[in-house]
């Protein structure tokens, strides 16, 4: 663990909001103690409901090395990933995640999550944006289509 590195996470979601542009978050992924990009909350200045920091820095990291996957990087972070940007890591497959705050402390604040939590160990009716399966049959078909994709890549 680099504190440096955590220490610039911790400042650019402090400058992040001094400047209006979203959240109090921001997080970085570095190879190599090297960062490779750096993101931000984006949510209200995008419009983007998405542009949380992780998301950003891991978005603004695939473009810049040209790649889908992050293994042999890890990724600072202000705070602990919430559900949505948790997922996002392990997608990247990033190596390691290192994150300041905690989830607890942010909701104390108003950035409160673990409804989130909550919903993903409901059945998919009895949430509350309620989730129903339609068109079962029919629903295979993209997968069929990958499988015998040849060209594919796998990820």
């Amino acid at each position: 663990m680099n504190p440096d590195l955590m220490r610039r996470a911790i400042a650019l979601a402090v400058e992040n909001v001094k400047a209006g542009r979203g959240g109090p978050f921001a997080a970085l992924v570095a190879r190599n103690d090297e960062i490779i990009a750096e993101g931000t909350n984006l949510v209200t200045s995008s419009g983007d409901p998405t542009a949380h920091a992780e998301v950003t820095a891991i978005r603004n990291a695939c473009q810049k090395l040209g790649r889908f996957e992050l293994t042999g990087c890890t990724l600072y972070t202000s705070c602990e990933p919430c559900p949505m940007c948790f997922g996002a890591v392990y997608w990247a497959r990033l190596d390691r995640v290192y994150y300041g705050a905690t989830h607890a402390e942010a909701a104390r604040v108003g950035f409160d999550d673990s409804h989130i939590y909550e919903e993903i160990d409901r059945a998919p009716e009895e949430r509350t944006i309620p989730m129903q399966r339609v068109l079962k049959d029919e629903s295979w078909a993209p997968f069929e289509t990958w499988t015998e994709y040849e060209d594919r890549i796998e990820y």
